[in-house]
């Protein structure tokens, strides 16, 4: 298996985890966007702990598609992913060592990235993307 891409635990992991979605409920501007589509936050915090412990240590133990989600949600749009990985960083400095905050928010903006660049389309006819 592949080193970790940062020296980081499952019970660190999922508590930043924890934190940031306890975060994001009491933002003005994402909590309405992840309540209009997360019913149960437990199982919604353990999955995307999943996520980050795969991307992280390499646990191989999330399986979903993170663009189709954003993508497909219809509330969601490019400019947020600022904001959410604001709020995040803002959560990895307060809990974890500046060398584990530095290395998991550079891997969440290149990730950001990717994602926000799902999020637009590209029309055949006129060149001008879309952002959802």
């Amino acid at each position: 298996m592949p080193a970790p891409r940062v020296e980081i635990t499952v019970a660190e992991i999922d508590a930043v985890v924890a934190l940031f979605y306890d975060a994001v409920r009491h933002h003005p501007g994402l909590g309405p966007v992840f309540a209009a589509h997360v019913a149960d936050w437990p199982a919604h915090e353990e999955k995307i702990a999943r996520f980050w412990r795969n991307a992280i240590l390499h646990e191989r133990s999330y399986d979903g598609n993170p663009l189709a989600v954003h993508r497909d949600a219809g509330n969601v749009r490019p400019g947020m992913f600022e904001v959410w990985l604001g709020l995040f960083e803002s959560v990895l400095k307060r809990n974890l060592t500046a060398e584990q905050a530095q290395a998991w928010s550079e891997l969440a903006h290149r990730i950001g990235r990717g994602l926000r660049a799902g999020m637009v389309e590209r029309p055949e006819k006129d060149g001008v993307p879309i952002l959802r």
